[in-house]
C-alpha cells in the first residue's frame, strides 16, 4: 500500500525523521520487561512512532487511529500490531473500559485536538501516569508556564494540579511532511504525589475556568459571571488576575467559593 495522504481536517503532519521518532518513544520512562506496562498512542498514522514503541519489550503497544486510510496502512505494514489498533476518535473512546488497569499516553497529536486530549488526560488522571506529547510548541510552553506567566493559563492549572511537566526540545517545520506552519516541541507529564485536591475537584476545574473566563480582568469579574455576587462578600484573591494565582491558590479560592455558594 503507498503512503497516506495527509488530511488537513484531521490536523495530519506525519514526522519523517526517524530520530527525533525514536528521541520521543525513548522519553517515554522505562519499565520493567517483566511487567510491560500498557501504552497507548493516539494517532498513529503510518507507524513512525509506533515501529520505535513495538520494539520496546517493557512495553505492550496500543493504538488509537481515526484515519481509515492509516488504518489499513498500519494492518499491512505491522500485522502483529493490528489486534491492538483501535479504530476511531480517541476523544470518545471507552478508555475505562478498555484499559481499566490503566495505561501510558504517547503521541504525536494533531495540533487541532491537543488541548481536548489533554483534558481527557485530566479526566482520566487516575488511570494515566505518565504522558509523552509532541504538540504546537506554544501549546507545550503554556503547559509548562509557571504561574505570574501571560502565556499561563486553564491547561497550566489544571495539568500542573496533578502531573510534574517537561518541556523536553524543540522540534522544527521541516521533519514533518507536510510542514506545518509553527515549530513543535515533546514535553512529558508525570503524576505528582498528588492524589486528592483539599477542595472539591469538580468545583475547582470549574473556578479556574470561570478565573480565566476574562483574564483581563480581576477575578471578582470573572467569577461574578458564572457564580454571581457571593451576596457581596469578598476574598482577598478578587483584585488579581487569574494567571498570577498558583495551583495551592486556586485550591484555597475553590474552598471559599464552596463555602459561599
Amino acid at each position: 500500500m503507498s503512503e497516506v495522504r495527509a488530511k488537513k481536517a484531521l490536523g495530519q503532519h506525519f514526522l519523517v525523521d526517524l530520530n527525533i521518532a525514536r528521541k520521543i518513544c525513548d522519553s517515554l520512562t522505562a519499565r520493567s520487561a517483566e511487567q510491560p506496562a500498557t501504552t497507548l498512542e493516539v494517532g498513529c498514522g503510518m507507524g513512525v512512532l509506533t515501529q520505535f514503541l513495538l520494539q520496546r519489550d517493557d512495553l505492550t503497544t496500543w493504538g488509537a487511529e481515526i484515519d481509515t486510510e492509516s488504518v489499513a496502512y498500519l494492518h499491512a505494514h505491522y500485522p502483529e500490531f493490528a489486534p491492538r489498533l483501535l479504530e476511531g476518535d480517541f476523544l470518545k473512546m471507552d478508555l475505562r473500559s478498555q484499559f481499566p488497569e490503566g495505561f501510558l499516553l504517547i503521541g504525536n497529536f494533531p495540533y487541532n485536538i491537543s488541548s481536548q486530549i489533554f483534558f481527557r488526560l485530566i479526566e482520566h488522571r487516575d488511570l494515566i501516569p505518565e504522558c509523552v506529547g509532541m504538540i504546537q510548541k506554544e501549546v507545550a510552553v503554556r503547559i509548562a508556564e509557571p504561574p505570574g506567566s501571560r502565556e499561563y493559563g486553564i491547561l497550566s492549572v489544571l495539568l500542573q494540579a496533578w502531573y510534574d511537566i517537561e518541556y523536553l526540545f524543540t522540534v522544527g517545520e521541516k521533519v514533518f511532511n507536510p510542514p506545518p506552519k509553527v515549530k513543535s516541541a515533546v514535553i512529558r507529564l508525570k503524576r505528582n504525589g498528588v492524589q486528592q485536591l483539599a477542595c472539591d475537584e469538580a468545583l475547582f476545574i470549574k473556578v479556574v475556568k470561570a478565573s480565566f473566563g476574562q483574564r483581563r480582568k480581576m477575578i471578582r469579574n470573572s467569577l461574578k459571571a458564572v457564580f454571581g455576587g457571593f451576596g457581596g462578600e469578598e476574598h482577598p484573591f478578587f483584585s488579581r488576575r487569574a494567571e498570577q494565582l498558583s495551583v495551592a491558590e486556586f485550591v484555597e479560592l475553590t474552598q471559599w467559593v464552596a463555602a459561599h455558594q
